[in-house]
């Protein structure tokens, strides 16, 4: 199912320079749940520019009906899929949780990070936002950039 959902503001764009031709690293900041994110994305399939919105999904599974996916994605499998409404979709593992150890602020905030074939995202925030996250868990993530 959906670990996490939120729509997304790009703030900037690669501020430490651009270290790769295809790939770009995004800041962004989340509007709900004020989440940090920190995305590497192929921006020559998928190009984002500064201050553009976009909804992100990240999720367990590609089926609507919550079931676990096979192990291996195929075009052949039938069957509606969350990723048929979006437009960019990356298959990633998440490699490490962190969180803050200051007991005085509550839940306190985590980062959980994720690898997507060497694309990597930070996302960082409230811990109670990230409650599903599990370390070495696979998981799916899915954007589309809203018009407004």
């Amino acid at each position: 199912g959906v670990l996490f959902e939120d729509i997304f503001d790009v703030k900037d764009i690669d501020p430490e320079g651009k270290k790769f031709e295809r790939v770009s690293r995004l800041h962004c900041e989340s509007e709900s749940f004020k989440m940090d994110l920190i995305l590497d994305i192929n921006v020559w399939i998928y190009p984002v520019d500064l201050g553009d919105k976009f909804r992100l999904v990240l999720a367990s599974s590609l089926r609507e009906d919550g079931f676990v996916d096979s192990s291996e994605w195929s075009p052949l499998d039938s069957g509606p899929s969350r990723a048929d409404s979006f437009e960019y979709v990356m298959h990633g593992k998440i490699y490490r949780i962190e969180g803050d150890d200051n007991p005085m602020e509550g839940a306190g905030r985590l980062s959980a990070y994720v690898s997507f074939g060497g694309l990597l995202m930070r996302l960082q925030g409230d811990a109670n936002n990230l409650h599903g996250f599990e370390m070495d868990q696979h998981v799916y993530l899915l954007m589309k950039k809203l018009a407004f």
